[in-house]
């Protein structure tokens, strides 16, 4: 009796299958993936010692669900996580019969329907006699908060103020 190759397994919807598949391509770049089977959807987590590009990692699970045609997966939960940690970093959901300009036109809408208002406190504190002015601590609340949200899309600026080495940053989405 001859066994069905790992591409047919995956096609099947073998979770086992699929993680190898995943697995060839995403070892050799340091991330691992664990899929299972759970609450209706195929959960992808994806591991590596440094937290995963959600972007790009999603362009890739997506990609090549789609290609693979397994009939029973039609939604999907991925996770970014870091070795080590308890919780994951980030989390995707998705459906494969969605496209990606679909999704992009339904995140568009709730955002403009829905805005969201994203709050970013830094208190920031330090010794004056040191030579720290209230400059150097607007320079370094304003480089966190860019570091923050820079995995955020359509952030406007809202409010900004600076007063005694605390920074409060108020973007709407």
């Amino acid at each position: 009796m001859i066994q069905p190759n790992i591409l047919e397994l995956a096609k099947q919807g073998d979770v086992e299958a699929i993680a190898s598949l995943m697995n060839r391509h995403l070892h050799p770049k340091g991330i691992a993936a664990k899929v299972v089977f759970k609450d209706a959807f195929l959960e992808v987590t994806l591991e590596s010692a440094q937290v995963p590009n959600q972007q790009i990692l999603v362009a890739f699970i997506r990609k090549g669900l789609t290609a693979l045609g397994a009939v029973s997966v039609e939604s999907v939960k991925v996770y970014g996580q870091q070795t080590g940690k308890d919780f994951p970093a980030w989390t995707k959901e998705f459906n494969l019969g969605v496209t990606e300009t679909e999704l992009e036109a339904l995140d568009d809408e709730n955002s403009t329907s829905n805005p969201q208002v994203m709050t970013i406190s830094i208190n920031l504190s330090g010794d004056p006699a040191r030579g720290l002015t209230n400059q150097d601590f607007e320079f370094i609340a304003n480089q966190i908060s860019a570091d923050i949200l820079a995995s955020c899309t359509d952030v406007f600026i809202q409010k900004v103020s600076i007063s005694n080495g605390s920074s409060v940053i108020t973007k709407e989405r």
